[in-house]
């Protein structure tokens, strides 16, 4: 569970779903992932650290919960159409982490204000 004005700023920017998100902190299966601190998976966020160092990057936050709550519950998002995506055009290049970064940059500063 987020910290609650976390909480109040996810809930401003993505609607009442974004309390039902779950983040499992010090995850092994994130960990797995060589260099990214968090992964996804429908309805949840798996970190490789603490929730701590999560909650305090709001662009990170804004990207994993734009994942989860962006693409993966709209069902645009799944591992299959990731990874071919992934083996076409790399991870910075892959469309799913483009819309995510770009969601994340747009929404960055009303995120910080609403998280304070």
């Amino acid at each position: 569970m987020p910290p609650p004005r976390t909480a109040a700023a996810l809930e401003h920017i993505f609607g009442e779903a974004a309390a039902g998100v779950i983040v499992i902190e010090h995850s092994r299966y994130a960990r797995m992932h060589v260099g990214m601190s968090a992964t996804t998976r429908p309805n949840r966020i798996l970190l490789a650290g603490a929730g701590a160092r999560f909650v305090a990057d709001p662009e990170l936050v804004l990207h994993e919960y734009f994942h989860v709550l962006g693409q993966w519950r709209g069902g645009r998002l799944t591992r299959w159409r990731y990874i071919l995506e992934s083996m076409r055009r790399g991870y910075w290049e892959n469309r799913y982490e483009i819309e995510a970064r770009e969601f994340a940059a747009a929404m960055a500063s009303r995120y910080r204000e609403l998280a304070g």
